[in-house]
């Protein structure tokens, strides 16, 4: 089959190796316009060896559209003259008269369990409401966002301590094995969709830096899974406010232990700094009569750190708290 890819980013690089290697003719790539990569451009979007730069070492021609729904960018996808459309994390909602140009249609890499997570961040959404199974559905693309019929799907455990990106990097080889599978099916006249339960329709919006500030009254797991959730980017932050000095930012990478503060008239606010155990460990006191460990962070203006290294740099006294820059 002649296929045009549609992608961009880590997640999309296997399915476009994987068709490269096959017995299908990839005909075209069509991609984003080169930008700035990752946290530069406020993306969730990671990067490998770039898209662009696999198709060109294979001699395939690259088009990167502002809008592929144009009619100029209609047309030039029409001259590759494609059968199927397989499309991965490629960034833009493709219209009718763009599905229409291939006798096949288009199928998609979509990184969650579909109908659950449906838009452009899954992965994040799902670690940030606590699932513990995540996975790649292949669908028969369709004008309305990730709601065409599923063709293939296949879950993973998502680890106690994976971040949104390291399950993005194991996702991608799986999409990829799913597309080909697919494709086959397609190609035999084998392939069978069934339609999504719209009762179980969740959604996975953009994230924007907002997302990542951390609120202390909920519960330590919430905070951890938002913590994990937020990375790569926007990554998970709140503000150290010590007396006399300006709110400092403060960007949340690793947690660890969860413990259970006992209620009672002293109990430590949400955002309190405890010490648990000495100096060397750092407790934030969150909702639910619980505290959450803090193992990575990173002041603004310094480098990624233990929490150890920071409370050596950052003389702390009572009544110093975490919270939102303003109260």
């Amino acid at each position: 089959m002649r296929l045009v890819m549609m992608g961009t980013g880590l997640f999309a690089e296997p399915t476009l190796e994987a068709l490269l290697a096959s017995s299908h003719s990839v005909v075209g790539l069509v991609t984003q316009p080169d930008r700035a990569t990752g946290a530069e451009r406020g993306s969730t979007r990671q990067t490998g060896r770039g898209m662009k730069t696999i198709a060109q070492e294979h001699g395939v021609p690259v088009l990167q559209p502002e809008n592929i729904n144009t009619p100029e960018g209609i047309a030039a996808l029409r001259a590759l003259q494609p059968d199927l459309l397989v499309v991965a994390a490629y960034g833009q909602i493709l219209s009718r008269d763009v599905l229409a140009v291939p006798p096949y249609g288009g199928i998609n890499v979509h990184a969650s369990l579909l109908p659950k997570y449906r838009g452009a961040a899954p992965i994040a959404w799902a670690i940030y409401h606590g699932e513990t199974r995540t996975g790649v559905t292949l669908i028969k693309m369709s004008v309305s966002l990730d709601a065409g019929d599923i063709l293939a799907q296949e879950a993973i455990d998502i680890g106690p301590d994976e971040t949104a990106g390291e399950v993005e990097a194991r996702l991608a080889p799986l999409g990829a094995r799913l597309a080909l599978q697919v494709i086959e099916q397609i190609q035999n006249g084998t392939a069978q969709g069934r339609k999504q339960d719209p009762s179980q329709v969740t959604k996975a919006p953009k994230l924007k830096k907002e997302h990542g500030l951390i609120d202390w009254g909920r519960s330590a797991e919430q905070v951890r899974n938002q913590v994990r959730a937020m990375q790569p980017w926007p990554t998970a932050y709140t503000f150290l406010h010590r007396q006399g000095q300006p709110p400092l930012r403060v960007i949340i990478y690793r947690t660890g232990r969860m413990v259970l503060v006992p209620p009672g008239p002293d109990h430590p606010p949400p955002g309190a700094i405890l010490s648990l155990e000495g100096t060397n460990s750092l407790f934030i006191a969150t909702g639910e009569h619980q505290s959450l460990e803090i193992l990575e962070l990173q002041p603004a203006g310094k480098r990624r750190m233990t929490a150890a290294e920071f409370l050596r740099g950052h003389r702390l006294q009572e009544g110093d708290h975490f919270g939102p820059e303003t109260p």
